[in-house]
């Protein structure tokens, strides 16, 4: 049988494109471990040159699989199909990845594994494969494989590095999973080459302007040249080809196979259409199914001696286009008797979803049973970690649906599972559907906490907050833990949708929460509404108290890991709001630890972040610079945008003005598309730092009143008051600093911690004179020394320093100068060194310029690489974190080893010592 994409002859005439394949597979067997997709319309050779590609991989180790139409709501199935020679090597993966991989597979029970740890635990297993010899996986028609197969697979192919691992995708477009990958795209053959197999399908002679006409109406496709010559008559060869050039060339193709198929008996085309039902290609499947309709192996004859289809030890057609032929031209009573013989001959207990998903499809309407078994069959999806395949098993599950009120929770758990799975779109159109069903006040509550989620999840928009409050006034009478929950997602929707906010502002939000019922014993989670509501309504003096509660309750709290993640963000506002750093670091390490455990790489990136910031604020620009290249990398993987928060804030406590600018505006612009004022605040408190730093005081009251002025941030809006009192100090504007001190004390003196009271004693003495300002700077110098804080102690001393010269007290200004230039020094806070370095020459001191830092020959991810390995991290456990494969983690230590001009492990903490702070690249 010729295959399926173009005769084996076609071959010859793409010499490019084969000697570009060679070329893959000799630098994959040289140790470079590639990815490719190879794309083209259907009919053009992609599965020829696929094919002719493993057969030229002398050495290698070959898998395969090929998408299929009918099992794209399977989820996993196409990975499985490529993983299953080599699911006896799974004991050799790390815990968490056997788990995943087994659980997607339903070998195993557990909880739902998160979609990049598969792909982590299929990337670890190949390159384990790949240590015995080469690896070649094929991955044909990706754009049928079910999307947790081709999201695993594109993970793993934008991953591989230093392992002997090739991987080709065949599709007519890449798809978004593929992104990223190169890719090598077909075109037609040239016109001699489309002669040259034009004649090969010819049976005799043929006028050449009739060959020429044939040609330029296939555009040179090689399936549609050997194809659609056979289903023409005499007369249609003679005279031209007969179909309107506008046609699209795979419908006419399909039509051609059509024809072929018409030709066959009644009982061959039947027996065709129940093979093109079972896309597994079982042939014992198929042959008991045959059974049930009164089929015999004889009839089968007519399908093998045409070519059609191969009834071998695997049931195979010609083209995939030959199987949609196959199905679509068979009449509905036809496919419904077809998947009524395959539903009742696949066995329930070793494949319920499949046979629920046949059984599904041979009802002619609503049928209760067949909804129930799709309904099951989509928990059992959920379980492996397939939103996709459990919204496409409810979606057809509630279309076979009698009673209105089932099928619309059926809708709205499909709705569900398709925000899990990212698919927002789909979720606002069963909402629209939803909305034309008679619902009962809590399904019309659930459908508008989706659309809220909607809102909230797919990029924290403007018009979350309005939503997520009327989900929650809805659930208040219905199901009063939903909406508290509800009630903390619009508060927090709130505060990062900021003075953007479209209706339901932070005020909105927390007075109808306050207005809720109190519980006798509250949960976490209602002591934390009820903080943050406080804060909002009554203020933080009165708040105090409850903030403080809420707070420890959460941090002494035995939480599970999905309480930990349920409750976390929430903690650390109630944390953050009572200047409770301690606590609020404490929670952030806490949960991520969780989430590595998990391997929920979606929600790594924002805590790392975050912990980011909170470290980088804490002078450890080292740790934070290798957090924010992790949270980066991460972002590569999952396609998800890179934060710059991190980033930017490190470039201002380093005074880097021209990195730092462009961060800001980026983020400021951003704004416009994602409806997030949290970005401007933050921004222009980040700003203000800088430009005190660099003297530019002016400057710096400006952002800093820019960010303090947010009516509706809790946070941010705060942290800019000491900034602003310094700049107005320094620019001569008294009010302004006399107000925003005011502002900072009520929240300061309420939280009571040392970093608050610190902060505001630094700032009360820039506002006072004589003993009564020493006394406050003696006091911020005394508390902020306290805190983990070291940037807020420099500017202490630094501030204290320059006061004291100023008062002509010379040899004491020395002493905090010294101190304040020193410690900017070791951080790296280039911008306040230089400031202190004037300062002290002011006083008759000789310094020298601080040294520029030199830069590390490493890059970002190679510096993160060496502190895991010198923390005692394995190359394995690097890689786990990296998404790196061992082999991989092994050559980048190579590399780092020369450029630093050392031999072994052991000397990386050396190294580490010597260069701490380390490219924020």
């Amino acid at each position: 049988m010729p295959s399926r994409e173009g005769a084996p002859a076609e071959l010859v005439n793409r010499i490019s494109e084969r000697e570009a394949l060679i070329g893959f597979l000799r630098a994959v067997r040289e140790g470079t471990g590639r990815a490719l997709v190879l794309s083209g319309d259907a009919g053009l050779g992609k599965t020829a040159l696929l094919d002719d590609m493993a057969a030229r991989a002398h050495g290698f180790r070959v898998l395969r699989v090929s998408g299929m139409q009918s099992e794209m709501e399977l989820a996993f199935a196409g990975l499985h199909q490529l993983c299953s020679p080599m699911l006896e090597r799974v004991a050799v993966l790390p815990k968490p990845q056997q788990l995943a991989l087994r659980t997607a597979f339903g070998l195993a029970e557990g909880p739902p594994p998160a979609r990049f740890m598969v792909g982590m635990a299929v990337l670890s297993l190949l390159a384990d494969v790949s240590r015995e010899r080469p690896l070649l996986c094929v991955a044909d028609d990706l754009h049928w494989l079910d999307r947790a197969s081709a999201q695993a697979l594109g993970f793993v192919a934008r991953r591989l590095g230093a392992d002997p691992v090739g991987m080709v995708f065949g599709a007519r477009t890449p798809t978004d999973e593929v992104a990223g990958v190169p890719e090598l795209r077909l075109a037609g053959l040239a016109d001699q080459h489309a002669h040259e197999l034009l004649a090969t399908a010819l049976t005799g002679p043929l006028d050449m302007r009739v060959r020429d006409q044939i040609v330029a109406e296939t555009r040179g496709n090689p399936l549609a040249l050997l194809e659609l010559p056979r289903t023409m008559s005499r007369e249609e060869l003679a005279v031209g080809f007969g179909f309107p050039g506008t046609a699209p060339l795979s419908g006419r193709i399909e039509k051609s196979f059509a024809q072929q198929l018409d030709a066959l008996p009644g009982d061959t085309r039947l027996l065709i259409c129940l093979a093109s039902a079972e896309p597994s290609g079982d042939a014992k499947l198929i042959w008991r199914a045959a059974g049930r309709l009164g089929i015999s192996h004889v009839v089968a004859r007519p399908a093998t001696e045409s070519g059609l289809a191969d009834f071998g030890h695997r049931i195979s057609f010609r083209h995939p286009l030959l199987r949609r032929a196959a199905y679509r031209s068979a009449t509905a009573e036809q496919r419904r008797a077809v998947h009524r013989a395959l539903a009742e001959s696949t066995d329930p207990i070793t494949d319920p979803d499949r046979r629920a998903w046949h059984r599904a499809q041979s009802t002619d309407g609503p049928d209760e049973d067949a909804a129930a078994d799709l309904e099951r069959s989509a928990s059992r999806a959920q379980a492996r970690g397939g939103p996709n395949a459990a919204a496409a098993f409810l979606e057809q599950a509630a279309a076979l649906t009698v009673d209105p009120a089932r099928r619309s929770d059926r809708l709205l758990a499909a709705a569900h599972a398709n925000l899990q799975a990212g698919s927002y779109d789909r979720v606002l159109q069963l909402l629209a559907i939803v909305r034309a069903e008679p619902l009962t006040e809590l399904q019309s509550a659930r459908a508008d906490l989706l659309r809220g989620n909607v809102a909230f999840t797919s990029g924290l928009g403007n018009d979350a907050p309005p939503l997520l409050l009327k989900a929650a006034r809805q659930l208040e009478p219905l199901d009063l833990d939903l909406a508290r929950e509800t009630y903390l997602k619009a508060w927090m929707a709130a505060m990062f949708a900021g003075d953007l906010a479209i209706g339901g502002s932070l005020a909105d939000v927390s007075r109808a929460a306050r207005r809720l019922p109190v519980s006798a014993h509250p949960d976490e989670a209602e002591l934390v509404l009820d903080a943050l509501a406080q804060v909002i309504v009554e203020g933080p003096v009165v708040a105090a108290p409850v903030l403080r509660r809420a707070v420890s309750a959460i941090v002494e709290a035995s939480l599970t890991p999905d309480e930990v993640l349920r409750w976390g963000w929430f903690a650390h506002a109630a944390a953050i709001g009572s200047w409770d750093f301690a606590n609020w670091r404490f929670l952030l390490d806490r949960e991520l630890k969780v989430l590595r455990t998990m391997g929920a790489f979606d929600l790594l990136p924002i805590v790392l972040i975050t912990l980011g910031c909170v470290t980088t604020w804490s002078g450890e620009f080292a740790a934070s610079t290798a957090m924010f290249a992790e949270a980066e990398t991460i972002c590569e993987v999952t396609g998800a945008p890179a934060a710059a928060f991190g980033p930017a804030m490190l470039a201002c406590l380093r005074g880097d003005e021209e990195k730092a600018v462009p961060l800001l505006r980026s983020m400021i612009a951003e704004t416009q598309v994602t409806g997030q004022g949290a970005s401007v605040t933050y921004a222009n408190w980040v700003a203000a730092v800088l430009y005190n730093g660099l003297g530019h005081y002016h400057k710096a009251l400006a952002a800093a009143v820019e960010s303090s002025e947010s009516s509706s941030d809790l946070f941010i809006a705060l942290w800019a008051l000491p900034e602003l009192v310094e700049a107005a100090t320094r620019t001569g504007d008294a009010g302004a600093a006399e107000a925003a001190l005011a502002r900072l004390a009520e929240s300061t003196t309420a939280g009571g911690t040392d970093v608050g009271l610190g902060l505001e004693a630094r700032s009360r003495a820039l506002l006072s004179v004589g003993d009564v300002a020493e006394r406050h700077y003696l006091e911020a110098v005394d508390r902020l020394g306290r805190t983990s804080l070291r940037p807020e102690l420099g500017r202490a001393h630094l501030l204290y320093g320059e006061w004291l010269r100023r008062d002509n007290r010379r040899v004491e200004a020395r002493h905090h100068l010294k101190t304040a230039h020193e410690m900017f020094t070791d951080l790296g806070m280039r911008a306040f060194a230089e400031r202190a370095r004037r300062e002290l020459l002011a006083t008759g001191e000789r310094v020298r310029h601080s040294a520029a830092d030199s830069e590390s020959t490493l890059t970002a991810q190679e510096t993160l690489i060496v502190r895991l390995a010198s923390g005692g991290l394995t190359n394995p456990e690097i890689g786990a974190q990296l998404f790196l494969s061992a082999r991989t983690v092994e050559w980048h230590l190579r590399k780092v080893y020369g450029k630093l001009g050392i031999t072994s492990r052991r000397q990386l903490a050396t190294v580490l010592d010597r260069n701490g702070d380390l490219p924020d690249r």
